[in-house]
């Protein structure tokens, strides 16, 4: 299924009891409720978010959906017809299914009928987590890519800048040579 760029969960979880990211670490931006789980049906874009003639395909949606296993087959009609008109859906089973489109929007418009969120925002965002969550993503094998980059960049942030706080650690300092 390549006809939609993502589909992707989050589940519903309590507050962090372990020390791990707190479900209240949820990016806002997202528009996700705190209490329940969230599918997001989405399309990145480049330029402005707008979505592909597959994201507003009926058949193609149902699919995924039945697929994806979030409804019965013989839900799925239904639950399609009203995300394409709204941009959310809750689902038999309680979760709440959203339209997304990620990009970089000039101009965003309140009457599109999805849920938008730039990409300078979405960089912002792994930034800044990156950052936070060091103790915990900085010393865990990333195969992705991209996370790998966001990675790269916060060691070598912490490499090479001093400073007074919590998370960073200053470098080493090198003894002076006597002249």
């Amino acid at each position: 299924m390549t006809d939609l760029d993502i589909l992707a969960i989050r589940l519903h979880r309590e507050p962090q009891a372990h020390g791990g990211p707190d479900a209240t670490d949820l990016d806002s931006a997202l528009g996700a409720e705190l209490g329940a789980a969230d599918m997001i049906v989405g399309e990145v874009k480049e330029g402005t978010p707008h979505l592909n003639p597959a994201m507003r395909d009926p058949a193609v949606l149902e699919a995924a959906f039945t697929r994806f296993g979030c409804c019965p087959a013989d839900m799925a009609a239904d639950l399609v017809d009203d995300l394409l008109r709204t941009g959310r859906v809750v689902a038999p089973a309680g979760h709440v299914i959203r339209t997304v489109a990620f990009g970089n929007p000039h101009h965003i418009r309140a009457t599109r009928a999805w849920h938008t969120v730039s990409l300078e925002h979405i960089i912002e965002f792994l930034s800044d987590y990156f950052h936070a969550n060091w103790h915990a993503v900085g010393h865990t094998q990333l195969k992705d890519d991209v996370l790998g980059l966001f990675a790269l960049m916060e060691k070598s942030r912490r490499a090479t800048q001093p400073v007074d706080g919590p998370g960073y650690a200053s470098p080493p300092q090198q003894p002076r040579a006597e002249p």
